[in-house]
């Protein structure tokens, strides 16, 4: 009898050997994965408008994502002023209600609330650089409370039947940390750490959206009790560095790499490249993903990219892809 999705993914994470490679895929191919979040979440991102902070965004084109164009708290001073989400409201959580129900044998995951993007939504980027020098009580101070907030939703989402738990925090430039190692490890691991820790005494899995460079920081990530990463480039880092310095230690979650050959590669290429992923990163108990990526006008990718990638992983998947290692 074929395992449930839900047990797929489960067992992949957990390097505990599934009957095939988990995927999530075009809505013509399918997940193994159901989502369920809170309405609306505090990390909500528009395309624009203000968000519930009062953030103002703005999109400057056809990507699925915005931009900050003006922050919400310029000036520490004006903490007392910052609308703060009330992570508590009933009305918050009105999706949890029959959502194990709803996601029936797939994976449930559960979005969460960013330490580090939303940080700098409400200060500014470069304010926030500045404050990890000059305000590091003030910056503290906020990324606790979003830190509290996360501690709240696990509790909810544990109850609701959730198996999995994640947010998105992009960490890295092209070619290394957005900021030092060391001011990571000082400020933001501890407090990563908090909510890793709950979510693993709640029966959760652990999941990251980071992208870029983020090699300085993984085994941080690992050693505090990261799941699974979800990156969606991975040539910038280098594949087979990944996969000598982090495989069977963390699964991965990604398509093929977004930049670089899933722009510029040709169908083969993009097939190859999927072949390399799942030897490269995973292991023969589990250890890979399989994704695509939902953005493709934003990223410039083309339909007949998108059939090679998906079709490929779709083949991988159902002949259960056994790693020769």
């Amino acid at each position: 009898m074929a395992m449930s999705a839900r047990d797929v993914v489960a067992r992949t994470i957990r390097f505990q050997g599934a009957d095939r490679i988990p995927y999530a895929l075009t809505e013509k191919l399918g997940s193994d994965f159901a989502g369920v979040g809170m309405t609306p979440s505090p990390d909500a991102r528009p395309k624009t408008g203000v968000d519930e902070w009062g953030c103002e965004w703005h999109n400057i084109g056809i990507s699925n994502l915005g931009e900050i164009k003006e922050p919400a708290l310029k000036e520490w001073a004006d903490w007392g002023k910052l609308s703060i989400p009330d992570i508590r409201d009933p009305k918050r959580w009105t999706r949890l209600e029959g959502a194990r129900e709803r996601a029936g044998d797939k994976f449930l995951l559960a979005g969460g609330i960013s330490l580090y993007e939303r940080v700098h939504f409400i200060r500014g980027l470069e304010n926030t650089w500045v404050d990890i020098h000059t305000a590091t009580a003030e910056l503290g101070r906020l990324i606790d409370l979003l830190v509290e907030m996360n501690l709240h939703a696990i509790e909810r989402y544990a109850k609701a039947g959730a198996d999995g738990y994640m947010w998105c925090d992009d960490w890295g430039l092209q070619n290394q940390l957005m900021i030092s190692p060391e001011s990571w490890r000082a400020i933001w691991k501890p407090r990563y750490a908090r909510v890793y820790r709950a979510a693993r005494d709640a029966g959760l899995l652990t999941f990251l959206h980071s992208c870029g460079d983020i090699t300085a920081i993984l085994d941080d990530l690992i050693e505090i009790g990261l799941d699974v990463i979800q990156m969606d480039q991975q040539e910038n880092m280098g594949l087979e560095l990944l996969g000598q310095r982090f495989g069977g230690r963390i699964t991965f979650w990604c398509p093929v790499d977004i930049q670089a050959t899933m722009v510029y590669g040709t169908p083969d290429d993009i097939r190859a490249y999927c072949r390399k992923l799942v030897a490269t990163l995973g292991r023969p108990k589990g250890g890979f993903i399989a994704k695509w990526y939902n953005d493709p006008a934003g990223a410039g990718h083309r339909q007949v990219a998108i059939d090679a990638m998906c079709d490929e992983f779709m083949k991988l998947s159902s002949a259960a892809f056994v790693l020769a290692k």
